[in-house]
């Protein structure tokens, strides 16, 4: 029997610029990853937004819009410096509009969180100090001149936007994002005007939405995605919120969507500890929300984070708590989500939450363990809109060793190093795949099985190798793939000579490597007749996995070549 439909869910919406959303259910911003090697979107993003475009949302918020092509949240990020793309970004927009939706950009900074493996600079941020996840460099602070030249970039990419014929733009406060970085007193330890209590720490978001509005017409819908808090200790609380939120509402602002959490600590992915009657009414901040309601006065609130039911859905709706449904990560199996719900085709969205399968001891152990499986999520997701945008149907039932394999290959080399970059030479993919692979193991490698060596958690697949500095003379480690036998080791040097092991055992061939027992001596002897190719199918720990890990050593290498090492004790 069909699901009632008067339910508030289709009631059309005017928002205080006069824009009128056609119902109350919004494509919240899920950061696509789809753009081309400038920047701009292309086919596949077109492809993608086509099928939401008729999934029955009234509003379609954009993923991640960059306004700084140096500093980017994730490869494939659409970034908007000038006009350069506006046929491609006008494409975008009416694909939206030509089925009846709304559709706003949003815009976006990631200071301190930005991928290193992406961006071309070292990351900036409101102080030096860097997010709580090993390997992450700690950020340069932002001097006032480069503030007020950030807040100028908001305002032009809104006014490309315009341009371009989106209906709106959204200004990205939330999720540990640079002007969320303002906002907590954790990342913003600065006594000038833009730091201190948080009246001066909400300036900067201000100051974007005045610069923002200045520069687009009236009719065109300015919102913010703010943060009800970041549950971090000593940071962004809820009391805080409420007074940026009252301060937001004070401008000449369309739209309030609240959300919360960062990377560190991922409560929009529901990560977070939440009480029994937040597990009841499904939204994560829907108690928020309503302590904000008054504050916010006429503008209309978003809420954002849990929504699965479509009586939580309508509960919220009638109980005035907000007043529009944002619509996030089930947007991505289900495209047509919206148009089921309101329609009365389906009384619940799909779902999925992945977990990291490790042991409870791990998990207790590592602290970050909750940001990485907040990662894996994010990208499980991504590879979701990657597949319709290739043509294809969502996969609910995706494999996690899928989707660590697609997200090497999406964070994959020819999306690092200068975007402008001409050189296409077999030399010059060479080293954007080392420069890659040098960042990779000081971020990442390293970091994570160092954490994993102090939980007592050892594999000969993630070791480490001591080596002797050419230049220091002083003791190097790096974290290193092994197949060990009796007398030695395997070993491959995925950018050859490039390498600073490589080149260390060159010099001295002197090395340690950890074993399951311990650390072992040995000398290391580069083997360049060695067929690199067979060499990498051997260290898979069963033959069926051959393959795999065969292909896993190809994405990671440029000129590889087979290290021995041979045990001298």
């Amino acid at each position: 029997m069909p699901i009632e439909t008067d339910a508030g869910l289709t009631t059309p919406l005017t928002l205080p610029s006069g824009q009128v959303l056609p119902n109350r259910l919004m494509k919240a911003a899920l950061s696509e990853g789809l753009a081309n090697a400038d920047g701009a979107p292309d086919e596949r993003l077109t492809r993608l937004y086509s099928r939401w475009a008729t999934g029955g949302y009234g509003l379609i918020v954009t993923g991640n819009v960059m306004v700084d092509a140096r500093h980017l949240g994730e490869p494939g990020n659409i970034v908007i410096t000038d006009d350069r793309h506006l046929r491609e970004l006008t494409e975008w927009a009416r694909t939206v509009q030509d089925a009846g939706s709304r559709i706003w950009m949003q815009v976006n900074h990631p200071g301190r969180q930005a991928n290193p493996l992406a961006s071309t600079e070292h990351p900036v941020a409101p102080s030096p100090i860097a997010l709580a996840i090993p390997g992450v460099p700690v950020p340069t602070e932002l001097s006032d001149d480069e503030v007020r030249a950030i807040i100028a970039r908001f305002a032009t990419a809104a006014a490309v936007a315009e341009a371009a014929g989106f209906d709106g733009v959204q200004i990205h406060g939330a999720h540990g994002y640079l002007v969320s970085q303002f906002l907590s007193p954790l990342s913003n330890r600065r006594s000038d005007r833009w730091g201190g209590d948080v009246e001066g720490r909400a300036r900067f978001l201000l100051e974007i939405i005045r610069a923002v509005r200045a520069e687009v017409s009236p009719g065109i819908g300015v919102g913010v995605k703010l943060n009800s808090a970041d549950f971090q200790r000593g940071g962004f609380t809820e009391d805080d919120s409420r007074t940026v939120a009252s301060m937001v509402a004070a401008e000449q602002i369309d739209l309030i969507e609240i959300s919360g959490g960062s990377y560190e600590s991922p409560a929009m992915m529901g990560r977070a500890q939440v009480s029994s009657r937040t597990r009841a009414r499904e939204a994560y901040f829907l108690a928020y929300a309503e302590t904000v309601r008054e504050l916010a006065g006429d503008v209309p609130l978003a809420v954002t984070g849990g929504f699965r039911s479509r009586d939580a859905m309508v509960d919220a709706l009638a109980g005035g708590a907000c007043d529009i449904i944002g619509i996030g990560r089930p947007a991505a199996l289900s495209p047509a989500a919206a148009g089921d719900v309101a329609a009365g085709r389906a009384d619940r969205l799909p779902s999925a939450q992945l977990a990291l399968p490790i042991p409870d001891r791990v998990r207790r152990s590592i602290p970050t363990i909750k940001s990485l499986e907040g990662a894996l999520d994010l990208q499980w997701h991504t590879d979701q809109l990657h597949r319709m945008g290739d043509g294809a149907d969502p996969d609910p039932l995706r494999p996690m060793w899928r989707t660590a394999i697609s997200a090497i290959r999406r964070n994959g080399f020819e999306a690092f190093g200068s975007r402008r970059n001409a050189s296409g030479s077999a030399n010059g993919k060479a080293l954007r795949k080392f420069r890659f692979e040098r960042a990779v193991g000081r971020r990442i490698a390293n970091p994570t099985v160092s954490l994993l060596a102090r939980v007592g958690i050892t594999t000969t697949l993630a070791t480490h190798l001591e080596t002797v500095g050419r230049k220091s003379g002083l003791a190097r480690t790096v974290p290193v793939s092994a197949m060990f036998d009796e007398t030695g080791a395997w070993i491959i040097s995925q950018h050859g000579m490039r390498s600073g092991w490589a080149l260390n055992i060159a010099s001295d061939p002197a090395v340690r490597i950890r074993t399951s027992t311990g650390w072992r001596a040995g000398k290391a002897t580069v083997m360049r007749d060695d067929d690199v190719v067979a060499r990498a199918r051997t260290f898979t720990p069963h033959p069926a996995f051959a393959g795999v890990t065969a292909m896993a050593f190809r994405m990671l290498q440029s000129d590889p070549v087979s290290v021995r090492i041979d045990f001298t004790e």
